[in-house]
């Protein structure tokens, strides 16, 4: 299995990221963990196929993290003439967060007749299902965002990989991590409390009850950029490639 991290950045392009948008390629299929407003740009960049995607995982309703979709969507009906069906899994309310989303920027996309079979499925938190050949498990985590937010536990080719989605410390990211093979988690901050966010001091403290083999740092702010040189977890880059 191959993580590609196409974005890493936070909501405000911080240090010339790319929003949230990690591409895996597995044996069971090839599929992003959420597709930020600038996701599409940044697969045009790091040479990845919008048609090779099978499913986008997301974790929760801010558009740095599902508003490249009405673009991956135009995409692939004028630009990519995708013909292979796609699926969008995400929160409780992910479908009509979408269209209202595909609405505004695009007015009448979201009622057009697309050449491609396209299906939205809405999971709650709870019991881990299998979507497409690769198991998910979501977990709620401490986001105000208008919808359930999740961290996401993916297993594919028998190695588990767990997003923590955009949230500040919650204990339900013990259950959601634990003893995954990579965990990629959130540091917006280096010390610094922000409501709803994740800080690195808070993290440092409690990565030993999560006892996972890798973790990498994403979604991070000027304050944590301005550390990354110092820290032993894995940082994540634009355009980083990981073997897991």
């Amino acid at each position: 299995m191959q993580l590609t991290f196409l974005g890493s950045g936070d909501a405000f392009g911080s240090g010339g990221r790319f929003n949230t948008c990690f591409h895996v390629a597995a044996a069971e299929g090839n599929f992003l963990i959420d597709c930020g407003a600038s996701s599409l740009i940044a697969m045009r960049k790091f040479g990845v196929e919008p048609n090779s995607i099978a499913t986008i995982f997301i974790s929760h309703l801010h558009g740095d993290h599902f508003g490249g979709l009405p673009f991956f969507l135009l995409d692939a009906q004028f630009y990519s003439r995708r013909r292979g069906a796609l699926t969008l899994v995400g929160p409780p309310g992910f479908r009509e967060r979408l269209s209202q989303a595909m609405e505004v920027f695009f007015p009448g996309s979201s009622r057009t007749e697309r050449k491609f079979d396209i299906e939205i499925l809405e999971i709650e938190a709870g019991a881990a299902r299998e979507i497409n050949g690769i198991q998910v498990q979501p977990f709620i985590v401490e986001h105000a965002c208008g919808a359930p937010p999740f961290a996401l536990r993916l297993r594919c080719e028998g190695k588990v990989l767990v997003y923590s989605g955009d949230s500040e410390w919650t204990d339900t990211l013990i259950e959601a991590a634990r003893g995954a093979d990579v965990f990629v988690v959130e540091a917006l901050s280096d010390t610094r409390k922000i409501k709803f966010h994740m800080d690195y001091a808070t993290l440092k403290q409690n990565l030993s009850r999560i006892g996972a083999k890798r973790v990498v740092l994403t979604h991070m702010g000027p304050e944590m950029l301005a550390k990354i040189g110092n820290v032993p977890e894995d940082i994540a880059e634009d355009g980083k490639i990981l073997e897991i």
